[in-house]
C-alpha cells in the first residue's frame, strides 16, 4: 500500500540495485575470506561455510590439479552432518574420461543431474551422500586451470541461472586463492624435500669414511671383502649378518661405494630406532592430511634413495604388519605414499642388516618367510672380533690416532701389556666396544703413552699349555695412519720419513726400526725390497 504511488519501473530499478548491492557484499565477503588462507583444507573450509551461509548449499569441494601429467587429482570436500556439524575430508580420484576431465579440458561450467546409474567415481560418491544436482565451475587463472569448484545440492532444481551466474563470479575470485594454495603446497613440498636432502647430506658428512677405514689383516676379513667386491657391481639385494658392533654399516657403505650407484645417495634407516607408528611414513612417505599431524607431504626414504641404495639396519625388528608392503616395493619397484593412491616408481638397491637369526624368526612366525627369501639373495656374515684377534692391534692403533687427533693429544705408544690384554679379551661388543675402550683410554691419557684401564676389562686367563707371543709395544709415528693393506708407495714414504728423522740410523734405541715399531732385520728387508738406501738421504 505504501508503494502504490511509486513508479513500477523505479521500484524495479530499486530492487535491482538492492540485489546488486547484496551480490557485491557476498563477493567482497567471500574474497576477503578465501584470500586469508594458503593451505588447501583451510581454504575449502572457509569457502564452504560462506557458500552455505549465503546459498544454503550443503556440499562444497575443490578438485586440485598439481600438474598436466598427473593421472589422479585430490579433492578436498566440506559439508554438514545431520546434527549440523561441519566436516572436511580429502580423497583422491583417477583423472579418467568423465565430467571432471571434460570441464577441465573445455573450461566451461557444467550442471549435472545425478542419477543412480552415474559412472563417474566422484559423482557416484556425491549421489551416495544424497546429492541430486552438481554444478562444476572451472577455476581459471593466468590461462591455466588450478582446479574445479564442485557444488552439490540435495535439491535437483537448486542451481537456477541467477544462482549459477553469481557462483560463476565467485569462482573467478576463488581461482586466485586456489592458485596461491597450489603454489604454497608446492613450496611446502620443496621445503620438505630440501629438509630431507639436508638430513641426508649431514649423514654423509658425518659418516664420510673411505674403504681404507676397514682396518684388517686377517684372512676372515680378506675373504669378506672379496665377497663385497663381487656383489657390489651387481644390483642384487645384500643381507649383512653378524653380531652387534661388527661394522655392518661400514660394510654397507663399502658395497655402495664400489657399486655403479656410488654417485647417488645411500639412505640409511634403523628399523629398531623408529616407532612402529612412524616407520611406514618414514619409509614410504605420506600425503598431506593422511593422518593427524600430517600438515605437509613427506617424501619417504625409498623416494630419496631413487637410483641409489637403501640400508635398512636391524631389519629383524621391522613390524610384521609392515613387512608385506616392504616385500611389494622390493618386487614391484614402486611405492605408494601413506594416504595417497599415486604409484611412484623407484629404482633402489636394498642392503639389509641384522644381528638376529632371521631363519629362526621365520620358524617362530616372527618374520615373513617370503620377505626373508627376498632379502637373502646374497648373505654376508661379518665375523666377530674374537675370531680375528690379529686385527685387534691394527684397530687399536687406528682408533688411538683418530681419537687422539680429535682431542688434540699426542699419543705415540701403546704398551705391550695393554696390547696383550686387548688380544685376550673376547669383545662381546666387537669393534664398537673396542672403540669405546680406546676412547676412554685416550681421555684418561695425559702423556704420550696410552693409558688403558685394564681393570675395566675382565680378561680370561690364557691357557698355560699354549702361551701367546708377547706383543711388542707399538710406536705410532706422528703422521702415520695404519690403513691396511698399505701400498708400496706409502710404505716407502713412511720409511724414508723415519730415516730422515733419525739421520739415516736404522738400528739402536734411536733408530728408524725402533721408531717404526719394527725389528732391524724386518726394516732392512723392506728397504731392500723397496730400493731404499741410506746413502740417498
Amino acid at each position: 500500500m505504501i508503494n502504490s504511488g511509486i513508479d513500477p519501473e523505479l521500484l524495479e530499478f530499486f530492487h535491482q540495485l538492492k540485489d546488486e548491492r547484496d551480490e557485491y557484499r557476498i563477493l567482497v565477503d567471500i574474497t576477503n575470506s578465501v584470500l586469508a588462507h594458503l593451505d588447501r583444507e583451510g581454504l575449502v573450509s572457509a569457502i564452504s561455510q560462506d557458500i552455505h551461509r549465503f546459498f544454503a548449499i550443503p556440499s562444497v569441494a575443490i578438485a586440485f590439479f598439481d600438474g598436466e601429467q598427473a593421472s589422479t587429482f585430490p579433492v578436498t570436500a566440506c559439508g554438514w552432518y545431520d546434527d549440523n556439524q561441519h566436516y572436511c575430508q580429502q580423497k583422491t580420484y583417477p583423472l579418467t574420461a568423465g565430467k571432471i576431465k571434460s570441464v577441465l579440458e573445455n573450461g566451461q561450467p557444467q550442471a549435472v543431474a545425478l542419477a543412480e546409474d552415474v559412472n563417474d567415481p566422484l559423482l557416484k560418491d556425491l549421489f551416495s551422500a544424497g546429492m541430486r544436482a552438481v554444478l562444476l565451475l572451472p577455476l581459471t587463472f593466468n590461462a591455466h586451470s588450478p582446479g574445479i569448484f564442485i557444488l552439490a545440492h540435495t535439491d535437483a532444481g537448486a542451481f537456477t541461472p541467477a544462482v549459477c551466474s553469481l557462483l560463476g563470479q565467485i569462482a573467478s575470485r576463488i581461482s586466485i586463492a586456489v592458485d596461491n594454495a597450489n603454489a604454497w603446497n608446492e613450496i611446502t613440498r620443496l621445503k620438505d624435500s630440501l629438509k630431507q636432502e639436508n638430513i641426508w647430506l649431514n649423514e654423509q658428512l658425518q659418516n664420510a669414511e673411505s674403504l681404507n677405514d676397514i682396518i684388517y689383516q686377517s684372512a676372515a676379513m680378506k675373504n669378506l671383502l672379496r665377497q663385497v667386491e663381487m656383489v657390489a657391481m651387481s644390483d642384487s639385494t645384500v643381507l649383512l649378518l653378524g653380531e652387534t658392533g661388527t661394522g655392518k654399516e661400514l660394510i654397507a657403505r663399502a658395497i655402495h661405494k664400489l657399486s655403479q650407484r656410488s654417485a647417488k645417495p645411500l639412505m640409511k634407516m634403523n628399523c629398531a630406532a623408529i616407532p612402529a607408528s612412524l616407520l611406514e611414513s618414514d619409509l614410504f612417505g605420506h600425503e598431506k592430511g593422511a593422518f593427524t599431524g600430517a600438515t605437509s607431504t613427506h617424501i619417504g626414504r625409498f623416494e630419496m634413495a631413487d637410483n641409489g641404495s637403501l640400508f635398512l639396519d636391524e631389519i629383524g625388528d621391522m613390524p610384521l604388519e609392515l613387512q608385506p608392503k616392504l616385500l611389494r616395493v622390493l618386487q614391484e619397484r614402486e611405492v605408494e605414499r601413506l594416504g595417497g593412491s599415486l604409484v611412484i616408481p623407484v629404482n633402489v638397491r636394498m642392503i639389509a642388516a641384522t644381528n638376529r637369526d632371521l631363519h629362526q624368526m621365520v620358524q617362530d612366525r616372527e618374520f615373513r618367510s617370503d620377505l626373508f627369501y627376498r632379502l637373502n639373495v646374497f648373505p654376508i656374515v661379518i665375523p666377530p672380533l674374537r675370531e680375528r684377534p690379529e686385527d685387534i692391534p691394527l684397530l687399536a692403533t687406528w682408533f688411538t690416532q683418530k681419537l687422539a687427533a680429535r682431542m688434540n693429544k699426542t699419543i705415540d705408544t701403546i704398551p705391550a701389556a695393554a696390547l696383550k690384554a686387548l688380544c685376550n679379551y673376547p669383545w662381546p661388543g666387537n669393534v664398537r666396544e673396542l672403540q669405546n675402550v680406546i676412547e676412554r683410554a685416550v681421555i684418561l691419557t695425559q702423556g704420550n703413552t696410552l693409558n688403558l684401564q685394564l681393570s675395566d676389562l675382565k680378561i680370561p686367563a690364557s691357557p698355560a699349555s699354549a702361551p701367546r707371543a708377547q706383543p711388542a709395544p707399538i710406536k705410532l709415528p706422528p703422521m702415520f695412519s695404519p690403513q691396511v693393506p698399505e701400498n708400496d708407495e706409502s710404505e716407502k714414504e713412511r720409511i724414508l720419513q723415519a730415516l730422515r728423522e733419525t739421520n739415516g740410523i736404522v738400528a739402536g734405541p734411536k733408530g728408524a726400526a725402533k721408531k717404526l715399531g719394527l725389528k732391524r732385520t724386518t726394516l732392512l728387508s723392506r728397504m731392500q725390497r723397496l730400493g731404499i738406501s741410506t746413502r740417498d738421504l
